[in-house]
């Protein structure tokens, strides 16, 4: 199987779009949410069929680890009864994309990370959502935006959230939510700055001593860290921490989402065979067609496949690795004979 680990709902339907803007608009003056729009199953397949089920069928993938749209999370709009109840209804609108099509999408939620806020709402939703069938979560390092005011994620603050994941056999993506600081563009900047200050963080700490079975995908091939290898193995030794095989790499995996050849190259020559997820994030950042290719940037199964490695470690980043870092993934696909 080919199974992309990185997949938003961004083309959801304009209903519930438009509710989330009512639902700011009432809390900035003070009134009640109007109620969440009804929105057909035929709306949602619309919303599908002309665009991840599309572009999966035409590249050859076979299905997609799918949440809600991350730079519309935006957990510190309002405060955190707003946060919980968009994250209830966009992680309702993924389970239902994910009973209208079960052998393609495996639902992933988000949280209602209020920056004003502890982790008890967020661990009340991943329960709740785990209950329905999801196999993992996106987890904000950043719940202010673009401000970095929140503690690092080695600091005890995340710890019931982390013993929550870890009761439940669940992942977690390292992903921020829209930028509100102008001279961080969200997708060019913000994105691959937390990325990369998520790894730093998680190299200056001892998180995984406490947690040995916690796991995190850190998206967009990791930020600036697989260019940046070297440094961050030299840091490690500075800071007298073990090395980074041992330190982070049983814990911490990258994804594929980096739009061209070389990157992948890099990518796949610097970071172990076993912490690479294929992921493409599609219809999402990047949704141009390269002109020096002519294919879409973000249509990255291309450079798997022209990667040169061995079939078995193909194997590993389309599924392999896949299936072992999502435990109710591997156990749903057993379910079905695959």
């Amino acid at each position: 199987m080919i199974i992309d680990c990185h997949g938003h709902y961004t083309t959801a339907p304009a209903a519930h779009n438009d509710w989330r803007e009512a639902q700011k608009a009432a809390f900035k003056a003070g009134d009640t949410t109007p109620p969440y729009p009804k929105i057909s199953d035929d709306e949602i397949r619309e919303t599908l069929e002309t665009n991840q089920l599309r572009l999966l069928r035409e590249r050859g993938a076979d299905m997609t680890i799918f949440s809600p749209r991350a730079s519309a999370m935006a957990p510190h709009v309002g405060d955190e009864s707003v946060a919980l109840a968009w994250a209830r209804a966009n992680n309702d609108l993924i389970k239902r994309c994910a009973d209208l099509y079960p052998e393609v999408f495996a639902p992933v939620c988000m949280l209602p990370q209020n920056p004003k806020a502890d982790m008890a709402g967020s661990i009340a939703e991943l329960e709740r959502c785990v209950g329905m069938g999801f196999i993992g979560c996106n987890l904000n390092p950043d719940p202010g935006g673009g401000h970095f005011t929140s503690p690092p994620l080695t600091d005890r603050f995340w710890y019931p959230f982390y013993e929550t994941m870890i009761e439940l056999d669940v992942p977690a993506m390292i992903h921020v939510s829209g930028s509100c600081n102008p001279g961080l563009h969200a997708t060019g900047a913000y994105y691959i700055a937390a990325d990369t200050i998520a790894f730093m963080q998680l190299i200056e700490g001892d998180l995984f001593a406490d947690f040995p079975n916690l796991r995190f995908i850190i998206p967009h091939g990791g930020g600036a860290v697989p260019y940046h290898w070297g440094r961050y193995r030299g840091l490690a030794d500075m800071l007298k921490q073990p090395s980074l095989d041992t330190h982070l790499m049983n814990n911490v995996y990258f994804d594929t989402c980096v739009y061209h050849q070389p990157g992948v190259n890099l990518l796949a020559e610097v970071i172990d065979t076993k912490n690479i997820l294929f992921g493409s994030e599609m219809v999402g950042a990047v949704r141009g067609i390269d002109p020096t290719t002519g294919q879409y940037f973000d249509d990255t199964k291309r450079y798997v496949d022209a990667l040169l490695i061995s079939e078995e470690q193909r194997h590993a980043i389309y599924e392999g690795n896949a299936r072992r870092v999502f435990p109710r993934l591997d156990a749903q696909l057993t379910a079905r004979g695959l």
